[in-house]
Formats: structure tokens, sequence, C-alpha cells
């Protein structure tokens, strides 16, 4: 029996299926590239920990040059600084959690960076200043082409400025930029005009930030950025090996699944559904890849079962065959578990919790 059978064989009888593993060599070489990337551009790295969401993972990147982290909401900051991780940017408007008061439950206990893009954000992060008795830095997130969140001028980004300069709970720190891969040229267009307004205010901006893994394509084209945030990258995943960031062997995370029923000649179901590999697609052909059956596609989803079409599929999957699935979006697959079973060379070596999973304020 080959090394990759006696570990599904020990995942079966340890775990059952569907299991999210992650193999930890992969992990350390794709945080170490990670870094290298910052590095040798001259920015410092601060990873996104919606990926991964534990903070033994975060602490692995820190100690591997990480500057800090930067966590899309306040309750996985929460569980971060539990675990001793302090330097922390929230990269997205925080009003409930301002509002329902938790915001300043946290900056009483540690100074976080917070991002903005609107009045009503900036208003309420001075009211979690004041009930923390604590000033809070506060980054102005700005839009070059993505139409997410982000203000879309320069002059927006002074009239938010001028707000927080005004407040003296409030400290302007920066800028969070998140370019369309396409879209960098007017980013830096943004960034000179917005960097001239703010000398002009008597401010400047300590942090300014680029994100994304997709571009890790572009990292250092803007002059004038200092750090990166980048999350998908610790573990890649058939979206980021479509944007022509990672190859299949960058791939840290599969989820082992069995094939539990063939109801027919050219098809199969998965017991791992939609609510497993999730159903978000990107333009992909299906829901993910097997690695030992490409030719397979998973065609849809019912919550705990997988559809396959197995016709273009030359060798033919058996009722209790176990296979890996690398999925379209692994960050959301992360989100869906409880635990990640940690291999080396084909043995378990650890189980690490998704500790910050399902924070949704």
């Amino acid at each position: 029996m080959s090394g990759i059978e006696k570990l599904k064989q020990s995942i079966i009888e340890n775990f059952g299926t569907p299991c999210p593993v992650i193999d930890l060599d992969i992990v350390e070489k794709n945080i170490s590239r990670a870094q290298k990337l910052c590095d040798e551009k001259g920015l410092l790295n601060r990873p996104h920990i919606k990926t991964h969401k534990s903070p033994v993972l975060a602490k692995m990147q820190i100690a591997s040059g990480a500057k800090g982290i930067t966590c899309q909401k306040l309750g996985e900051a929460e569980v971060m600084v539990d675990a001793g991780i302090t330097d922390i940017v929230i990269a997205t408007n925080l009003l409930g959690a301002s509002r329902s008061g938790r915001l300043a439950a946290l900056q009483k206990r540690v100074g976080l960076k917070v991002c903005a893009d609107n009045p009503i954000s900036i208003g309420a992060y001075s009211d979690a200043a004041h009930a923390a008795e604590r000033s809070l830095d506060v980054m102005i997130e700005c839009d070059t082409g993505q139409k997410r969140a982000g203000v879309e001028s320069p002059a927006e980004v002074m009239t938010l400025a001028q707000i927080i300069k005004d407040d003296p709970m409030l400290n302007f720190v920066g800028l969070l930029f998140y370019p369309p891969q396409d879209g960098w040229v007017r980013t830096q267009e943004f960034w000179n005009q917005t960097k001239a307004g703010l000398a002009r205010l008597g401010l400047s901006a300590k942090i300014v930030s680029t994100g994304g893994t997709p571009n890790f394509r572009n990292i250092g084209q803007l002059d004038g950025a200092t750090e990166h945030r980048a999350g998908t990258c610790i573990f890649n995943d058939l979206m980021t090996i479509n944007a022509g960031v990672a190859g299949l062997e960058d791939c840290a995370f599969q989820v082992f699944t069995s094939v539990v029923s063939r109801g027919g000649a050219g098809r199969g179901i998965l017991d791992a559904g939609s609510k497993t590999l999730t159903s978000d697609q990107f333009g992909l052909e299906g829901f993910g890849r097997l690695v030992e059956h490409p030719d397979a596609v998973i065609e849809k989803f019912a919550e705990e079962h997988g559809f396959l079409n197995l016709s273009r599929c030359k060798n033919a999957l058996q009722v209790g065959d176990i296979v890996r699935v690398i999925p379209n979006h692994v960050c959301v697959a992360v989100n869906m578990v409880d635990q990640l079973v940690a291999v080396r060379g084909n043995e378990i070596v650890d189980v690490i919790p998704v500790a910050a999973r399902g924070k949704l304020v």
C-alpha cells in the first residue's frame, strides 16, 4: 500500500470523511514564499488570517517575519488577541462591532488599527475610543477599481482625514488599497494625489497597505506602499491557480471525501457537499478538482453531497474510494470546519483548531 493510501485509511479510521487536511510542509513553503516576496520588495508582510483563522498558523507567519496580521472581523481579532497577537489591522467597516460595544472592549485591551470609508463608521470609532478611554488608529479604505468598499477619490480621503484629524480620540495612520490586477497605474495616481492632499492637511500615511494573493503578481508596483496583506496564499486553491500565482503543488488544503454512491454509469456521489466545499465557483468548471481524477467534474451540490459527472473520467471510481478535493475557494471551506488535520509526509502529526471560524461580528 502506498503512503497516500495509508494516509487515506488513517484519515477515515481516525476522523471519517469528509475531512479537511493540510500539509504542513506545503504550508511552511507558502509562508516562506510570501515573506520572501514582501522582503524582496521592501514591504512589511501583514498576512490576512481570514483564510486559516488559526492562532497557531498566524504565529507561524509571524515567526517567519510577518509584521502582524490582518483580520476581517472583530471576532477574529478577539481570538488572536486572546492568543497573544497584538499588532492587528481590521480591514473593514466595523459598525456592528462598534455599536455593540465589542470594539471598545477589545480596544481597552490592545491598540487596534481599524478601517473606514465613511463618516458614520468614523463616528462610531470615536464613540468606541471614548468608551475605551484609549485613542484608536484609523485607516481610510480606498477603491481604485474593485468596486467593493472604499472611497473612490482623493477628495473623499481628504474629507475623512480631516474628520479623523479633528477628533482627539482618533489617529489617522494610513490607507488601505486592494487594486484590481489591471489597476495599479490608476492606484499610483490616486496615491500621488492623496499624498499631496494629506501633506496640505499636515498629515502623512505611516501605513500604505496593498492586498490580495492574486496581487503577488504586482507586489511592489505601488511606489509608496509600506506593507502587503494576503490570505489565500498560505493554502492556495483553484482560484489562485487560475490567477497564475500558484500551482497544484502549492495547494496545502485538501478535503478527503468518500465516494458513497454510483447510481449511474456516468455519475457518482461524494459525501462532501456545499457545507464542506462551498458553492463559490469563480467562473471555474465545477466545484473543486479531484486530485486522483482530474477529468471528473463536481457539477452540483446538495448540502451533504457532491454530484460527480464522470463522463470524461477514464478510471471508474468505486463506492468506498477515498479521493482528495482541492476547493475553488479555500477561505470559505476552512470556515465550515472546527479543525484541520495536519500531515507531513503522509503521516498525521497534529489537529489544529479553526479557532476564529464563524465570527460574524
